[in-house]
């Protein structure tokens, strides 16, 4: 493999260019935009209905509802839109017309997973933005922040899934195996892990909690995401009862962020090498 300074970008865009177009012209990032913006516009004007209040609330409440929707959704798009990247192309006999080409791997998979990531991109910003049109006239600047900075957490959510979705599309020997690695991945770390913990804690009664659950929380992309959003407003901190989880520093925004590009990039990085 060459070395990254003599990389070809030419060819990792030329293969980027190529999976954002066959993304947008089957109407996925169309019907990914149109989800996302639906379920956001619901969620702000509708989420209070059951306490009899309609329209949008509280922006740290709003973003919380989303963070709660968004924390299910946005894995699954990532998952689904990556786990056949590599996989799928071996199966279909274009991987080696591929790898036939003046290419390395490194180049290959890395144009695939920017091309793959602007069309996810696209459609988040599209989708979240496109709710906040409507929104934004009852913002003011601390309200249009939150909610920014909603949506910049749940991109950088969705890539980090979507590096999980490339590594599981090199891993895998089949598309049924990577189908069903990427079924694991999404309960495991959606579902699974938060019920663990919990349980642990109830085990434990919660003892000592706030000196290792906040660390274990690191572990899971989904938690990082929430906890971005979660722990960015004291209200929501107080109400959802996680102060007692708080260590000192622990919700930093740098350090939350820091650990979410990490997850970004570890598994794409374990791609790269595997694929080589």
């Amino acid at each position: 493999m060459r070395p990254v300074s003599h990389w070809q970008w030419r060819l990792v865009a030329a293969i980027a260019a190529k999976e954002w177009r066959d993304r947008l012209r089957n109407r996925w990032v169309l019907a990914v935009a149109v989800v996302f913006g639906a379920f956001a516009l619901l969620i702000a004007y509708f989420g209070g209905a059951q306490s009899g209040v309609l329209g949008l609330r509280s922006a740290a409440v709003t973003v919380a509802s989303l963070t709660s929707l968004a924390i299910y959704l946005v894995p699954l798009i990532a998952l689904l839109l990556g786990f056949d990247a590599v996989v799928g192309e071996r199966e279909r006999g274009v991987l080696d017309l591929l790898l036939s080409q003046p290419i390395t791997r490194a180049e290959l998979l890395l144009g695939k997973y920017l091309g793959l990531a602007a069309a996810l991109a696209m459609a988040t910003l599209v989708g979240f933005g496109a709710a906040l049109v409507p929104l934004a006239p009852s913002m003011d600047l601390t309200a249009l922040a939150i909610y920014l900075r909603f949506v910049g957490s749940a991109l950088m959510l969705g890539l980090a899934f979507l590096s999980l979705a490339v590594l599981v599309s090199t891993v895998a020997r089949d598309r049924t195996r990577a189908t069903g690695a990427a079924i694991a991945l999404w309960f495991g770390f959606v579902l699974v892990f938060d019920l663990s913990l919990l349980g642990v804690l109830v085990a434990t009664a919660g003892s000592h909690a706030s000196t290792w659950a906040p660390y274990v929380l690191l572990l899971n992309p989904a938690d990082v995401f929430r906890a971005i959003n979660v722990f960015g407003a004291d209200a929501l901190r107080s109400s959802f009862g996680l102060g007692t989880l708080t260590a000192q520093g622990w919700n930093a925004a740098a350090t939350l962020y820091g650990v979410l590009l990490a997850w970004i990039v570890a598994p794409l990085g374990a791609a790269l090498w595997r694929f080589r």
